[in-house]
């Protein structure tokens, strides 16, 4: 008896996307921020497809409550140039969390994606929140522990 597997490539109309609810209270942010891209890149789905955006939507709540280890509240950097000669700005992780907790995770999460059209379309699946509020209700997010991803 021969037995004939097919490799299951999957495309864009038949991707099973879900809703996903993601909480960041009390949890380190580069940890939680690989977890939650491998979850939006859908790498930990038996149908996962590298060139095809079939990750799910993470709604992340609680962003004001994340943690980082060490002493990176004052020794990380966050570099951006305005595009003028000397126009480098440089931020601390503190100074950028107080401005807008939410771009802290964005930021993190987005460096963790591909760097191409691909990786902008997974982007845009992700949803940050300060609070445990967020407007995706009509969607049916399911809640989602993080620490059940290696």
């Amino acid at each position: 008896m021969t037995l004939s597997y097919k490799t299951k490539s999957v495309n864009k109309q038949n991707a099973d996307k879900q809703w996903i609810v993601v909480d960041a209270s009390n949890q380190v942010l580069g940890r939680f921020s690989s977890k939650v891209a491998k979850i939006l890149r859908g790498k930990q789905k038996t149908s996962f497809t590298p060139h095809v955006d079939c990750g799910d939507n993470v709604i992340v709540i609680n962003a004001n409550k994340i943690k980082l280890s060490g002493n990176k509240w004052e020794q990380k950097k966050y570099i951006r140039h305005t595009g003028y000669p000397g126009g480098q700005k440089t931020l601390t992780a503190i100074e950028v969390f107080e401005k807008n907790p939410v771009r802290l995770i964005e930021k993190c999460i987005k460096g963790m994606l591909p760097k191409n059209k691909l990786g902008s379309a997974i982007y845009r699946n992700l949803y940050v929140y300060v609070d445990d509020n967020h407007p995706h209700l009509a969607q049916k997010p399911e809640a989602f522990n993080i620490n059940n991803i290696k």
